[in-house]
């Protein structure tokens, strides 16, 4: 978002209203198919990016 200048409410045509845009964006709600390849379409992004999980934290 930062490399493009965009806000949440750039992503509201891609993601839905701008609550879900803050959920996913604070991890709360994960990417749809759908909201991926919006993603990946509109905007570029590489959909193998927005597919990968985040890594798990391991207890020390």
């Amino acid at each position: 978002m930062e490399q493009k200048g965009l806000t949440p409410k750039d992503l509201v045509p891609m993601i839905g209203r701008i609550n879900r845009v803050y959920e996913v964006l604070n991890r709360r709600r994960p990417l749809t198919l759908a909201m991926i390849q919006r993603l990946h379409s509109d905007l570029g992004i590489p959909a193998e990016s927005l597919i990968k999980q985040p890594e798990s934290r391991s207890a020390a």
